[in-house]
């Protein structure tokens, strides 16, 4: 009989911060693999405290808290496979992120992270000291190599752990989602795997923290970078993976390969998982946001209907006297095709009252942008009293393109906790949409159908702050300004570079100049989900006192 070796796969969600319940997940996950026949049971990076952590990780509470739960579940899993998980370590002079392999009631390896990320979201180097290069660890029959997330985009880290006898590359990552990283990492391990003529593990978790939304999508490599399994992505899951000593060396046994969603559904399923999530994990059971009738509103309450249940959505109208009797058909529409609560506020009187009480001082000025904002912040107002008095998290609808070029009132439609289509162009707003109508999912909760009407997605946009507006009154059309948008944001592209594709000068200028006068309103905006890596945040840092243009 050739020696076997199996090996589970925890592609779980943890909370950061919460030690005891990601204990308790490992815990659970360890008795399964247990009962499963496994030798070893495999946690992502960072799983005890949850990832990424920040400064959390620099107090010494936490990293006391975070060794003890680890050392105690090493004892609780004392007799059985053993434990790999993810967690700090000091050593009484640097902190690492560190990797605890646990066997016979104690800790019996502690592998530390060698290569630290310190570009988009991550910043490692501020945070952790690099580790040495260590060669891999023994687990029954098997030596197995472990490069931390990081450490398996590097040659030297892969290519130390062959050459002091790893048999199997496990790499396990906290490694968040953003539009086709999926085909990055595996061309990236395909690489590592023909490189070292080994097997190869990914390990990903799963769930959404803050802005980042960690999409599993764990895999399976043999020697030469053929496929041998692949679990689903954002969905937890406990599998094992058989490995068999051949002439050639050790070998996964081909199983499920869970097929991967087009690039829409990735990026809607982010977006649902991330406000589901972000819910969850700070208390909120119920959410609600003002309902304009317009496309991005709609489209934030589908998702947030897909995410918590329509039965935990609120949407509400909020008229003015410049509202269409068809924006308010549009909201009522989208409302009971989603299955959901919609109450309405009118703004009339308040906007009335305060614009009659600044009168003595707006005397002898034109009306403007002043009233108008008026007109958002009293929605603001009125929708955070909703917020405080019944316990729902408010949601804020501004799109990329909005957010980008400050076309937004801080204080007004940007007031919310969180905002799902944060890093989604206008554009791609639409085209969501399209596909959200033609698709429906079994994790989402909402029901299935075209729950956005089509006029909604057919009709200008417009804010209905004034009479007959447009967004097109004050912005490039939509499908001049988003790819500029992405040039100037998410390339660094140079105002020269941009014009040299055709786009007019002064319009690259224009916008360029708001993307930079808007800073201070990013600032203050609520979280969002991270579809890309130049999402407004933690990928993009810039300053808010800035007198920078480019020449070009």
């Amino acid at each position: 009989m050739p020696e076997r070796f199996r090996l589970a796969l925890a592609q779980l969600n943890p909370t950061v911060g919460d030690i005891a319940g990601n204990a308790a997940l490992a815990r659970d996950a360890w008795a399964e693999a247990r009962d499963r026949g496994a030798q070893m049971l495999a946690l992502p990076e960072m799983f005890i405290t949850g990832y990424q952590l920040q400064d959390l990780v620099l107090k010494p509470a936490f990293l006391r808290a975070a060794a003890d739960a680890v050392a105690a579940l090493a004892r609780d899993c004392a007799d059985g496979p053993a434990l790999g998980i993810g967690g700090p370590h000091w050593d009484g002079t640097h902190l690492f992120n560190a990797y605890h392999v646990c066997a016979g009631g104690k800790v019996t390896t502690t592998l530390l992270k060698h290569e630290l990320p310190n570009s988009t979201v991550f910043d490692e180097r501020r945070l952790f000291t690099a580790g040495p290069i260590a060669g891999p660890c023994r687990v029954g029959p098997l030596r197995i190599g472990i490069p931390i997330c990081e450490d398996a985009w590097h040659d030297d880290v892969c290519e130390a752990l062959v050459e002091t006898g790893a048999e199997l590359l496990l790499m396990v990552n906290g490694s968040p989602y953003c539009r086709d990283k999926f085909d990055r990492r595996l061309n990236n391990m395909v690489t590592r795997s023909v490189q070292t003529g080994l097997p190869l593990v990914y390990l990903n978790m799963v769930g959404g923290q803050d802005d980042q939304t960690f999409d599993g999508g764990s895999f399976v490599l043999n020697p030469g970078g053929r496929l041998a399994r692949r679990l689903p992505v954002f969905d937890s899951v406990l599998t094992c993976v058989d490995f068999v000593r051949t002439d050639d060396g050790w070998r996964a046994e081909t199983g499920d390969i869970a097929p991967l969603p087009d690039v829409w559904e990735q990026d809607y399923r982010c977006m649902v998982e991330a406000l589901r999530d972000y819910c969850g994990k700070t208390g909120f059971g119920k959410v609600l946001l003002g309902l304009s009738g317009g496309i991005d509103s709609a489209l934030v309450a589908t998702i947030a209907a897909d995410a918590l249940g329509p039965d935990n959505l609120r949407c509400v109208m909020l008229p003015s006297r410049f509202t269409s009797d068809a924006s308010l058909q549009d909201a009522r529409d989208t409302a009971r095709r989603l299955g959901t609560r919609l109450d309405t506020v009118s703004i009339r009187e308040p906007v009335a009252a305060v614009n009659a009480s600044l009168a003595a001082l707006f005397d002898g000025c034109d009306p403007g942008l002043a009233e108008e904002n008026i007109q958002s912040r009293l929605r603001g107002v009125a929708l955070m009293a909703l917020s405080n008095k019944f316990g729902e998290m408010l949601l804020t609808t501004g799109n990329k393109s909005e957010v980008a070029v400050g076309y937004a009132t801080i204080y007004g439609d940007m007031a919310g906790g969180y905002n799902p289509i944060k890093d989604l162009y206008k554009t791609r707003v639409f085209e969501t949409c399209r596909w959200r109508n033609a698709n429906h999912r079994d994790w989402m909760k909402g029901p299935p159908g075209a729950v956005i009407p089509q006029p909604v997605i057919d009709k200008p946009p417009t804010a209905e702050l004034r009479e007959n507006q447009k967004d097109a009154d004050s912005l490039p059309p939509y499908e001049v300004l988003d790819p500029i948008l992405e040039q100037l944001v998410d390339r660094d592209a140079s105002v020269a570079e941009i014009v040299a594709m055709g786009f007019d000068r002064d319009t690259v200028k224009r916008i360029e100049h708001l993307i930079y006068l808007s800073e201070y309103k990013r600032f203050q905006s609520a979280p969002g989900a991270r579809l890309t890596d130049r999402a407004f945040w933690l990928d993009r840092r810039y300053p808010i006192v800035n007198r920078w243009r480019d020449q070009s």
